[in-house]
């Protein structure tokens, strides 16, 4: 138990973390913004196919694994509709601190609660540090989110305090909905396969849709391709490792 509140509680202040540089300066480079996006997506590709995948088999059948993947990957679509995609210039988000944004800031703490889950649910299984290397991916992720939301807040107006401060606060909701994943599968161990495939279909879409083409978009694609092959053979190592 004081694992997953350690692990959940690290990887939702990942957030915060990523935030940290608004409290100094208003830009990165987007060289150095995609390099971090493709290490992320190596990293969450080789957890959902070396880990979540084979564990979630090895515990149930193909049956298990496809619906949890597929409802992971609706879940993850359903919450993208609803949630303002930003964008590192906000070229087309100079609105004042309003209802509006307020609404923007609820909806992505929204998009946050599947990545808990996923978090809660990994220290429900039966392998042996699964939690802690999933907690690890997730928190990689949140970090360069973290940033554009307080970078996004910093452009309406509030001061750069008040933006790294809520930014940090989006992110924990993961510790509260990691709970709820890890109760729920540990009191109810025939969700452990769904919830594992569940958190491998979040952890794809996220890869596909958001980090490799946000990678990509900028000149960039060479030095991010080779940033994703390290981090997916620095998560194959992990696994190892912990295995």
């Amino acid at each position: 138990m004081n694992e997953v509140i350690i692990g959940s509680t690290l990887s939702a202040l990942s957030t915060g973390l990523g935030a940290v540089p608004i409290l100094f300066f208003r830009s990165v480079t987007h060289r150095w913004r995609d390099i971090l996006l493709a290490l992320t997506a190596g990293i969450m590709v080789a957890a959902s196919m070396f880990s979540l995948i084979p564990q979630a088999l090895a515990a149930s059948n193909m049956l298990v694994l496809c619906s949890g993947v597929l409802l992971g990957t609706l879940v993850l679509t359903v919450l993208e509709m609803i949630v303002p995609h930003i964008d590192l210039d906000h070229s087309s988000l100079h609105v004042k601190m309003d209802t509006q944004s307020l609404l923007i800031l609820s909806a992505i703490t929204l998009h946050n609660i599947p990545e808990g889950l996923s978090v809660g649910v990994s220290y429900s299984s039966e392998q042996q540090g699964l939690g802690g290397l999933i907690a690890f991916a997730i928190g990689l992720q949140n970090a360069p989110e973290g940033f554009l939301v307080a970078l996004f807040l910093i452009n309406q107006n509030l001061s750069r305090f008040k933006s790294f401060l809520l930014a940090t606060l989006t992110g924990t909701v993961e510790i509260f909905s990691s709970l709820l994943g890890y109760y729920l599968t540990n009191f109810v161990k025939g969700l452990v396969p769904y919830g594992l495939s569940f958190a491998a279909g979040a952890m794809l879409f996220i890869v596909y849709k958001e980090l490799i083409p946000e990678s990509h978009g900028d000149g960039n694609a060479r030095s991010a391709t080779f940033s994703f092959i390290i981090g997916l053979l620095i998560m194959i190592y992990l696994i190892e490792w912990a295995g």
